[in-house]
């Protein structure tokens, strides 16, 4: 994935055609092949991504846990949560065109696909390549933050939503509307635990978003060396609630600090 977007670039001047006798037109106004041409470029560069990264490994979270997949880590997050373990995506990252990511998915020929980030649903132009990805068939995962509304993805791909809890510092930017989204036979919400308030916050929401009933699983996951694993297993085991601790696999095989895996 070298190529950049420089397909994207055109002058005006490149565009205007020479020799052609003009209409009359309204003062102030752009002729018509202009408009023709800035409309053309706008929907081209409306297609490029900022893409961090893509690659294929095995899932590590989520009841997807295990299975091969390839990832499409998405550039940019408005979002600064405590414990965050990707802030190498919060800026750089490269313009590709999203034919050439889905090229890039292609070529891995895995058909699990996640789109993550940062926050992926940040950029306008992921919506289009998660509905480009379900035209091809496939199973599509959408890792959220739950700051941007879910309410355009396409219908085919499954939401894992993280749930923002105290801890992250941004609780306040949940986007509770997205709870109301979620669907019991395809979409899955997350809650990072770092302390006992986390999970006192957690076990409220879930009780007042049903979410027992509204989701297909409930994860509980606990923020990286943050927290005791025993007490949080403790306390899961002991809430009668229909829950699923998980712990982030790609971190116990390649470490905490490896990209791409």
């Amino acid at each position: 994935m070298k190529r950049t977007a420089e397909g994207c670039r055109q002058t005006v001047s490149e565009a205007r055609p020479s020799g052609r006798a003009t209409s009359k037109r309204r003062p102030g106004s752009l002729p018509e092949e202009l408009k023709s041409t800035i409309q053309s470029l706008k929907t081209r560069i409306s297609f490029v991504l900022r893409v961090t990264e893509v690659f294929r490994s095995i899932q590590g979270e989520s009841t997807h846990a295990g299975r091969p997949c390839t990832f499409v880590r998405l550039t940019g997050c408005p979002m600064r949560c405590t414990w965050c373990d990707s802030e190498y995506t919060f800026t750089g990252g490269e313009h590709f065109p999203i034919e050439e990511v889905i090229g890039r998915v292609r070529d891995f020929g895995c058909n699990l696909v996640e789109i993550t980030g940062g926050e992926p649903l940040a950029q306008r132009e992921a919506f289009d390549l998660i509905r480009r990805l379900c035209d091809e068939n496939h199973e599509v995962l959408i890792e959220t933050g739950g700051y941007v509304s879910t309410e355009e993805v396409d219908p085919r791909a499954k939401i894992i939503l993280d749930v923002k809890c105290p801890a992250s510092g941004e609780v306040e930017r949940n986007h509770w509307p997205n709870l109301e989204r979620l669907r019991s036979e395809t979409d899955e919400v997350k809650f990072v635990v770092a302390d006992r308030s986390d999970w006192e916050f957690a076990k409220q929401v879930i009780a007042k978003y049903q979410l027992e009933q509204h989701a297909k699983a409930i994860l509980i996951s606990p923020a990286w060396d943050q927290i005791d694993l025993k007490q949080l297993a403790d306390w899961i085991a002991e809430s009668g609630l229909k829950l699923r601790m998980q712990l982030q696999l790609h971190k116990y095989i390649w470490g905490p600090d490896v990209h791409g895996v």
